[in-house]
């Protein structure tokens, strides 16, 4: 057989077996703590500098209709990791205790991953367990091979606290705390180690030692949350090691360190990718970039002052638009079409199916999950699509939410647990009700929420709950 016919058969079987998947590529899972959905300069900030997400954007995609799991910290973690929406996942509130542990049946991301080859690291905030009784909701006990931060989100308000948690075990700080408040909780009277830095170096230690095979790395920064405890004391929680670019604004205090804890996240942000490209991972790794939930008003900080809602109406402890939209955004080089913005509704609870299809793993059933996968690579036309997203606020006293394409229902108790309607293609700001104007969509929207909740025995029904 000659050359040329050698070569004509080769390419033709080339084509014609089956396309083989690339390795399954790691993935970097990076939440903010608190940030808003214009906190950053790709999303239209313009006071606080953030070079290095808003590079992260341009070579990647990113979104404008993505929401958090709710609008506190410990029900929102609990949808990304569970992929179930407020309705009936397992931890609705930040109620603290049993209620707010994860269970050994709970099945997340990480067991998934972790039972299917990749190495799985969280580091940071959890919100899904504690010490002692709780301990079955440790990160360990839920698909994490290594942990090293914070149990619950009382512990996580200090960014200089005495100890953090490795594995399931403590580890003591070069940091004195001075018990203050009913909680015993404290602010830092020595501060040697910031915890946000001991974080981001184990985390860029856990890329290093598992290079050579697929990982999962949660980033689960507690920049740029408030710390609580600090400002009961003195009235100024937004902590962080100097004032840096802001130290001369013409600002107050708090609002200086509030920014300065934002481009402080963006340092370490540029660091985890900088990190990447050094150990030859960068073209082999999905990163997502995301928050919690809206932005705070705590430790003396104003939203208002930077815009931090992006113009949406409401921040954290909402349900409207300001307190549960937040960025995303997700870069895989040559991968995902740079410079891209999606208009894709979607939330934290997508990312489970959306680790398991790029993983190339099967998603359980009976959750509220879509994977991503299709419109981050291009394929819109075979992107699937939620009939709605729906959220419930316990703290809120059953405050709940929906949104049915561009239809957003808002019940607040505070209203007599009347439903408001708002079109968000044209009212993102949700000012003008159209509930009476509509009653079909009213109806409708209504209907879907009684269907989507689902009574918990831990988390009883407040009035506007109850079907």
């Amino acid at each position: 057989m000659n050359a040329s016919l050698i070569y004509i058969v080769s390419s033709y079987f080339l084509f014609a077996l089956p396309q083989i998947e690339p390795n399954k590529p790691n993935i970097v899972f990076i939440m903010a703590d608190d940030l808003g959905y214009g906190d950053l300069g790709c999303y239209g900030q313009t006071k606080i500098l953030t070079p290095r997400i808003d590079s992260l954007a341009k070579d990647g995609m990113r979104f404008t209709n993505y929401y958090a799991g709710c609008t506190v910290c410990a029900p929102s973690r609990c949808v990304l990791m569970t992929g179930k929406h407020m309705g009936h996942c397992r931890v609705r509130g930040n109620g603290g205790g049993l209620s707010q542990s994860l269970r050994p049946e709970d099945v997340t991301v990480a067991k998934l991953l972790q039972k299917n080859g990749y190495k799985t690291g969280l580091f940071g905030k959890w919100g899904l367990g504690d010490e002692g009784i709780a301990i079955v909701g440790s990160p360990i006990r839920q698909g994490f091979d290594e942990f090293y931060g914070y149990l619950n989100q009382h512990h996580a308000h200090n960014y200089w606290p005495t100890f953090l948690i490795k594995g399931e075990a403590r580890v003591q700080l070069n940091n004195e705390v001075k018990p203050i408040g009913k909680d015993g909780g404290g602010v830092a009277t020595k501060k040697v180690d910031y915890a946000p830095d001991l974080i981001l170096q184990n985390s860029l230690d856990f890329i290093t030692r598992n290079k050579k095979e697929p990982f999962f790395l949660y980033f689960s920064t507690t920049l740029p949350h408030a710390n609580n405890e600090a400002t009961k004391e003195t009235g100024d929680g937004c902590e962080v090691p100097d004032l840096g670019i802001y130290k001369d604004k013409d600002w107050t205090k708090q609002n200086k360190a509030q920014a300065a804890m934002i481009t402080y996240l963006d340092t370490q942000v540029g660091k985890i990718l900088d990190h990447l490209k050094a150990q030859g991972l960068e073209q082999n790794t999905l990163v997502f970039f995301t928050s919690d939930n809206g932005p705070h008003k705590e430790g003396g900080n104003n939203p208002d002052f930077f815009n931090a809602s992006g113009g949406l109406n409401g921040v954290k402890r909402s349900l409207h638009d300001g307190g549960i939209r937040v960025p995303m955004i997700v870069r895989w080089p040559e991968k995902i079409p740079k410079e891209t913005i999606s208009a894709h509704i979607s939330y934290h609870g997508d990312i489970l199916s959306t680790a398991c299809d790029l993983a190339q793993l099967e998603t359980p059933k009976g959750l509220d999950s879509i994977s991503m996968k299709p419109i981050l690579m291009g394929q819109e036309k075979l992107q699937k699509k939620h009939e709605y997203l729906y959220w419930e606020f316990y703290e809120g006293k059953g405050a709940r939410a929906i949104r049915m394409n561009n239809w957003k229902g808002v019940m607040n108790p505070f209203n007599q647990n009347q439903l408001e309607v708002y079109d968000l293609d044209k009212d993102a700001e949700e000012k003008t009700n159209l509930a009476a104007k509509i009653p079909e969509i009213t109806a409708l929207l209504l209907k879907a929420m009684k269907e989507a909740h689902e009574d918990s025995k831990d988390w009883p029904n407040p009035g506007s709950l109850k079907k």
